[in-house]
C-alpha cells in the first residue's frame, strides 16, 4: 500500500488487496460461475499420514494482537526467553521451554497523548528490548526485568523489528528511512533514507548485520549496503526491476529480511525473484525466478520461499535452482517459512502450522496455533517453534 498518506483511493487499495493474496483474476467478482469462485478461495487441506509428531509446549498471550494492521508482528528469541509485544498489552516475556511469565512491560497513557501502539518488533539483543510504535516511538527496555532505559522517534511507523548489534539499535521506518541509535544512550548516530514508489506492498522487515555493513531490503526491489558506522552507502543491487505498465506491475518489494550466510547475501521480492549476492562487493551471484515478499528460510544447502500465490520452493544455495516445489497450499495466505531440524514449517490464515520434509517437500505434520491467522514468520531456537497469530496468542512447539 502506499506509505506517504493515511488517505487510500479505493481503486488502490483493491490493488494492494489483489497484490498481497496472490490473484490475478478479477473475474467472478460479478456473478461469476461456481467454478470460478472456487478458483480464487484458499486450497482445502488433504489428508496425509504425519512422519513426524509435534507437541506443544505452551500458549500465551502477548495482549491485544494487530488485528488488521498488516504489520506481520512476531516474537524475538535470546538468552533462551520470548520477547513479544502487541499493539494494545505492551511487552511480555516468557521463557522458552515453560512459557512461565517473567515480566511485563505495561506503558502507562500519558494525559493530553495518544495511547501507545507498540507494533514494530521486539528485537532483542546485549541486554536490550527493543521496540517501536505505529506514531514513531522507539523504546529500549533492559531485557532482564523490562524497565525502561530510553526512548528515541523516528518520523513514521515502525513495523519492522528493530536489530541491535555493535553497540547500535536499527530501526527500519514505513517511509523508507533506516535510523542507528546509541544502544546506551539512545542517541541518534545516524539516518538513510530511500525513496518509496508510488505504490508498494503493505509492510518491511528488519535489516540484517554483517561485519561493518548493515544490509536493508528496499520497496524499490533493491538491497543496500550500509556502513555501520555512519550509513553511508557501500552498495546497492537490483533483485527484481520495477517494471511493468502499471503501478501494480511494478512493485518489486523486499520486504523480508535477506539472509547472510558467511560472505553471501540471499534476498528474495515480491516479483518472485531471489538474488544471491556477494557481501562485500555487491556483485550478483545468481538469479532464480522463484520468490517471495517475506523472509527466506534458511537451511544448510537450500532457501526456502513461500510465493505470494502459495507455493512453497526449495531453492538450491549454490545455483538458485528449484529443488522441489509444494503447490497444495495455494491462496491460504502463507507466512515466510522457517526451519526446524529436517522440516521446513510455513503458518496460513487459518492459524495453521505445515512442516515439509526439506528434502523433498512432502508434508510431515500439520498443527493449529489458535483459530486467528498467523502473519509473522514462525522463529526458531534450541529446537523450539515459537509463532505469534494476530490476536497476540503465542504458541511454542517443539518436534519428537
Amino acid at each position: 500500500m502506499p506509505k506517504r498518506s493515511a488517505a487510500i483511493p479505493a481503486s488502490i487499495l483493491i490493488c494492494c488487496v489483489l497484490a498481497v493474496s496472490g490473484c490475478s483474476t478479477v473475474k467472478g467478482w460479478f456473478g461469476g460461475g461456481k467454478d470460478d469462485k472456487k478458483a480464487l478461495e484458499p486450497a482445502e487441506l488433504t489428508d496425509f499420514t504425519p512422519s513426524v509428531t509435534v507437541n506443544k509446549l505452551w500458549s500465551a498471550s502477548a495482549g491485544k494482537g494487530e488485528g488488521r494492521a498488516g504489520v506481520r508482528q512476531g516474537p524475538a528469541i535470546a538468552d533462551g526467553h520470548v520477547y513479544a509485544a502487541a499493539i494494545e498489552g505492551g511487552v511480555r516475556a516468557f521463557d522458552l521451554q515453560t512459557g512461565k511469565p517473567l515480566w511485563h512491560y505495561d506503558p502507562k497513557k500519558e494525559k493530553d497523548k495518544p495511547e501507545l501502539r507498540l507494533s514494530g518488533g521486539p528485537g532483542a539483543g546485549e541486554g536490550l528490548v527493543v521496540v517501536g510504535g505505529l506514531d514513531g516511538e522507539v523504546i529500549a527496555l533492559d531485557a532482564s526485568n523490562g524497565a525502561e532505559k530510553w526512548r528515541g522517534k523516528v518520523n513514521n511507523e515502525v513495523i519492522a523489528a528493530p536489530v541491535i548489534g555493535n553497540g547500535m539499535v536499527f530501526v527500519r521506518s514505513n517511509d523508507g528511512r533506516l535510523t542507528a541509535f546509541d544502544a546506551a544512550s539512545g542517541e541518534r548516530r545516524w539516518f538513510w533514507s530511500r525513496e518509496l514508489p508510488s505504490l508498494s506492498v503493505r509492510g518491511n522487515d528488519a535489516p540484517v548485520l554483517g561485519p561493518g555493513y548493515v544490509f536493508v531490503g528496499n520497496d524499490d526491489g533493491t538491497v543496500a549496503a550500509l556502513s555501520m558506522q555512519d550509513g553511508s552507502l557501500a552498495w546497492e543491487q537490483a533483485v527484481a526491476q520495477a517494471e511493468g505498465r502499471s503501478e501494480l506491475d511494478r512493485m518489486a518489494d523486499v520486504d523480508g529480511t535477506p539472509v547472510l550466510d558467511g560472505s553471501t547475501l540471499y534476498a528474495t521480492s515480491f516479483k518472485k525473484q531471489t538474488m544471491a549476492i556477494d557481501g562485500p562487493s555487491g556483485r550478483p551471484l545468481w538469479t532464480r525466478d522463484n520468490g517471495g515478499v517475506g523472509r527466506l528460510g534458511n537451511a544448510s544447502d537450500r532457501l526456502i520461499v513461500s510465493d505470494p500465490a502459495g507455493t512453497v520452493w526449495a531453492i538450491n544455495k549454490t545455483d538458485g535452482g528449484a529443488l522441489w516445489s509444494q503447490p497444495a497450499l495455494a491462496r491460504r495466505k502463507l507466512t515466510s517459512p522457517a526451519v526446524q531440524g529436517d522440516y521446513a514449517v510455513v503458518g496460513d490464515y487459518d492459524g495453521y502450522l505445515h512442516w515439509l520434509r526439506l528434502d523433498d517437500g512432502q508434508f510431515a505434520a500439520r498443527s493449529r496455533a489458535g483459530g486467528d491467522a498467523l502473519r509473522a514468520a514462525p522463529v526458531v531456537v534450541d529446537g523450539v517453534l515459537v509463532v505469534q497469530n494476530i490476536d497476540g496468542e503465542l504458541s511454542a512447539f517443539r518436534l519428537q
